[in-house]
C-alpha cells in the first residue's frame, strides 16, 4: 500500500535550495551563485572565472543524488556543480551561469551523465558558451552495465562511475594540462568503468507518496538512479549471491562494456543509494574484493566505500569497477579538497554567496517590448483563449501525468509540466504581446525555459524557438491557419533533430506528428481551419493512446520492461495531446461566439 513518507523538509519545492544553503554553511571552501530559485550552482570559493588559469571541470544534473554533484566540488576535483530540481536536469540558464562563473582562458570541461535531458541542456549550454568566446569540451559518461545493447538512441545510463571520472579529470586539470588533454583523460576514464545497481526499496520524491511497486522480500536488479524500474525483479538473496551476480554482469564478455580481462588492475567503488547503512556497504565491499580476485582474476588496487551518488532514500547499492593503470591511480590518489571524496575541508570562510555573472554582451528587452497590448485584436483574443485553455488542462492533469510517469519514468512529468503551465498563465497576463503570434510563441518558450527544466523543458523550448523562427520568417501580421500548420511542422522537425526521436519512439512526438499531418491534410483539402484544428486534435489523442503498444526508444522509459510500458501510455505524449486538444476546443468556442 502506498503511504506518505516522513521527511525532514519544509516546502517540497525548496529542498534543493535549502540543501545548498546548508552545504555552504558546512564547507567554507564552497560558495553558491545568488540566483535562486532558477539558478542553483555550487562552486569553489577560491576560483574567479576571469582570472582562473586552469581548466574548469563542471558537472551536475538533477538533485536527489547527494553528495553528487555538489559534494565533489573542490580543488583537485570539480570546479562547479550545476544543481537541477530533484531528478530534473538543470536548465540552460543555470549551466551557463556556472560556466561563466568559473571558466577562464584555459576553458572548461563539462562531464555529463548520459540522460537525454542532461545531454540536451548541457549541449545547448556548451554551444551558447562557445558563441560567447569560451573554450568548452563535453564528455558524456554512460557506465551502466545492467542492460544488454542496444538501448535505442538513449544508450547506457550514467551512474556512480561518473564520480571516478570527476576525480581523474579534476586531478588532470589541477596539474595545469590544456583542455584537450583533460577531456581526453576524462573520456578514457569513462570508457574504463562499469556500474550496476541493486535496490531493496523504491525512493520517495519530496512531498509525494512512497510507491508500492517493489513488494516485500523482493529486490530490483539493474536500476537507474531516478527511481525508474530495474531490468528485473527477483527474490532477495544473501549478499554473497547478489554481489557475485553484479560483478558477473559488469565484467560480462558478452556485452563487453568494460575492457577488463583476467590479470587487469582495477579500482572498486561501493556506492550506497541513500538508505543503506555503512555496515551493509562494508559487508558488500568485503565480499566484492575477494570476488574480483578469486572469481575474475583481477588485482584490486583501490577500494572506495560510501555514499557517492544516491537516489534520495532508496535502500540498495551499486558497484563500479574501473580498469586501472598507474596513470589513473595517480589521478585518483592526487590531493583534493572536495568534501565528499573524502577529505577534510580547511581554510578561511569566504562570503557564502556571490552574484550570478552576466554574459559578455547581455541585452535585455525593454518593458515596452514585453508587455500585454492594451487592446487585443480578434486573433489576439483567440490566441489568449487557446493558451489559457491549454495551460489549464495541464494544471488539471498533473496528478494523472505523475501517476503514469511513476510507472515508466521518474514520476515527475506532471509536476514539471505543471510548473511550465503556471508560469505561462502568469506571464501571459503581463508580458505576452498577444497581437503578435510569433513573439507570443517566443515568450511561451522563455517562460518554459525559465521554470520547467529537465528533458521536457528543453524540448518544449526548442519546439517554441523553431515555431517562432518559422512564423517570424513571414512579415505578414496576420498568421493564417496554413502558417500555423507550417510552424507546427517546423517545431516537430526541430524536436526530432535535437532530441533524436521520431514517430514510434514513444514520446510526445507520437501525439504531435499525427496532429501535424492531419492538420495539413485537412487544410489542403479546403476544410474550415477550426474544424481542421479539431480533427487534428483527435489525431493527437489517438496517437498518444497508441504509445501503450510501443517499445520506448528514447528517454528513461527505454530502460523499463515492455510489460510495464504496456500498462500506461507515454506521459509526455498524453500531455502534448491534452494541451493541443484544449487549445483546439477553446479556438472553436471563441470562433463560434465571434
Amino acid at each position: 500500500m502506498a503511504f506518505q513518507s516522513k521527511k525532514l523538509i519544509n516546502d517540497p519545492n525548496d529542498v534543493v535550495t535549502e540543501f545548498i544553503e546548508g552545504l555552504i554553511e558546512t564547507y567554507p571552501g564552497l560558495q553558491y551563485l545568488d540566483g535562486f530559485p532558477e539558478v542553483k550552482v555550487v562552486l569553489r570559493a577560491d576560483v574567479s572565472g576571469a582570472k582562473y588559469d586552469k581548466v574548469a571541470v563542471i558537472s551536475g544534473g538533477g538533485s536527489g543524488h547527494e553528495p553528487a554533484h555538489a559534494g565533489f566540488v573542490g580543488e583537485g576535483m570539480l570546479t562547479a556543480a550545476i544543481c537541477g530540481n530533484v531528478f530534473t536536469s538543470p536548465n540552460v540558464d543555470s549551466i551557463l551561469a556556472g560556466i561563466r562563473a568559473v571558466t577562464g582562458p584555459m576553458g572548461c570541461l563539462l562531464i555529463v551523465k548520459n540522460y537525454t535531458g542532461d545531454r540536451l541542456n548541457f549541449g545547448l549550454s556548451a554551444e551558447q558558451a562557445k558563441s560567447e568566446g569560451y573554450k568548452v569540451e563535453m564528455v558524456i559518461v554512460g557506465d551502466d552495465c545492467a542492460l544488454p545493447p542496444p538501448r535505442g538512441i538513449a544508450g547506457r545510463r550514467g551512474l556512480a562511475g561518473t564520480i571516478l571520472v570527476h576525480k581523474v579529470a579534476g586531478a588532470a586539470a589541477a596539474c595545469g594540462l590544456p583542455l584537450a588533454d583533460v577531456a581526453a583523460e576524462a573520456k578514457r576514464a569513462s570508457e574504463m568503468v562499469g556500474t550496476m545497481g541493486v535496490a531493496l526499496s523504491v525512493c520517495t520524491l519530496p512531498g509525494q507518496v512512497t510507491s508500492d511497486r517493489l513488494g516485500p522480500g523482493k529486490m530490483e536488479l539493474g536500476l537507474g538512479i531516478h527511481g525508474e524500474p530495474g531490468a528485473a525483479v527477483a527474490d532477495l538473496q544473501p549478499v554473497d549471491v547478489v554481489v557475485s551476480h553484479v560483478l558477473k554482469e559488469i565484467l560480462s564478455p558478452e556485452t563487453n562494456y568494460v575492457p577488463i580481462t583476467r590479470g587487469s588492475r582495477v579500482v572498486l567503488l561501493i556506492n550506497g543509494l541513500g538508505a543503506t547503512p555503512l555496515m551493509e556497504l562494508m559487508i558488500i565491499a568485503g565480499k566484492a574484493v575477494p570476488g574480483l580476485q578469486l572469481e575474475h582474476g583481477l588485482a584490486v588496487d583501490r577500494v572506495y566505500t560510501g555514499s557517492f551518488m544516491t537516489s534520495l532514500d532508496m535502500a540498495g547499492f551499486s558497484i563500479s569497477v574501473m580498469k586501472a593503470d598507474q596513470a589513473i591511480l595517480d589521478r585518483l590518489d592526487a590531493p583534493t579538497k572536495a568534501p565528499n571524496w573524502p577529505v577534510g575541508a580547511e581554510g578561511n570562510r569566504p562570503p557564502a554567496k556571490i552574484p550570478v555573472p552576466l554574459p559578455p554582451s547581455h541585452s535585455i528587452q525593454s518593458d515596452k517590448t514585453l508587455s500585454r497590448p492594451e487592446k487585443l485584436s480578434p486573433q489576439g483574443h483567440m490566441l489568449e483563449a487557446a493558451i489559457e485553455a491549454a495551460a489549464t488542462e495541464i494544471v488539471n492533469l498533473r496528478d494523472n501525468l505523475n501517476e503514469w510517469d511513476s510507472k515508466v519514468g521518474d514520476g515527475d512529468c506532471g509536476s514539471t509540466m505543471f510548473r511550465g503551465a503556471v508560469a505561462i498563465v502568469e506571464d501571459m497576463k503581463k508580458y505576452y504581446p498577444l497581437n503578435d503570434p510569433a513573439e507570443t510563441v517566443n515568450e511561451i518558450g522563455s517562460s518554459i525555459r525559465r521554470v520547467m527544466g529537465g528533458t521536457s523543458g528543453i524540448l518544449y523550448s526548442i519546439f517554441c524557438k523553431a515555431a517562432y523562427a518559422k512564423l517570424k520568417a513571414d512579415a505578414e501580421s496576420v498568421v493564417t491557419a496554413l502558417r500555423w500548420a507550417d510552424a507546427l511542422e517546423a517545431a516537430i522537425a526541430a524536436v526530432s533533430k535535437y532530441g533524436g526521436a521520431s514517430a514510434g519512439y514513444r514520446t510526445l512526438l507520437d501525439a504531435l506528428i499525427p496532429a501535424s499531418s492531419a492538420l495539413k491534410e485537412r487544410l489542403n483539402a479546403g476544410d474550415d481551419p477550426v474544424d481542421a484544428f479539431i480533427i487534428s486534435a483527435e489525431a493527437a489523442s489517438n496517437g498518444a493512446e497508441s504509445t501503450k503498444h510501443m517499445q520506448a526508444q528514447a528517454g528513461r522509459s527505454t530502460y523499463v520492461p515492455g510489460n510495464v510500458l504496456a500498462s500506461v501510455p507515454d506521459p509526455g505524449a498524453m500531455a502534448a495531446a491534452a494541451w493541443y486538444r484544449a487549445a483546439a476546443l477553446a479556438a472553436k468556442e471563441k470562433y463560434s461566439t465571434a
